[in-house]
């Protein structure tokens, strides 16, 4: 079972900012919106592909390629093509530090 680990500080990312992390071999996106983090998988589930380049405002990523979107908070698709959810992983701050703990 997965553990939480540190993968930044807060001073690292910056509200609205996103950072891509890797974690036990699998790259995850690292979310800010205020004081609130949100983590996943740095996959669009259309084709695979990476989402960190895409366009993140109002608690959605949208794919480079095809133009899917993702909700940050819950990994569902918010529109067409994809149609099945990113994998989104727990995330705590302790102190100046924040964690991520990765989904089974």
């Amino acid at each position: 079972m997965s553990e939480f680990t540190k993968v930044a500080t807060l001073a690292e990312i910056a509200d609205g900012e996103k950072l891509l992390i890797e974690l036990d071999d699998e790259l995850v996106i690292l979310f800010r919106v205020g004081d609130d983090f949100f983590c996943l998988d740095d996959v669009c589930t259309h084709d695979g592909g990476s989402l960190i380049d895409g366009e993140f405002f109002d608690c959605k990523i949208v794919c480079p390629r095809h133009g899917s979107s993702f909700d940050i908070r819950t990994g569902k698709p918010q529109c067409m093509p994809a149609t099945q959810p990113t994998r989104t992983h727990a995330t705590r701050v302790d102190g100046e530090d924040v964690l991520i703990k990765l989904a089974d």
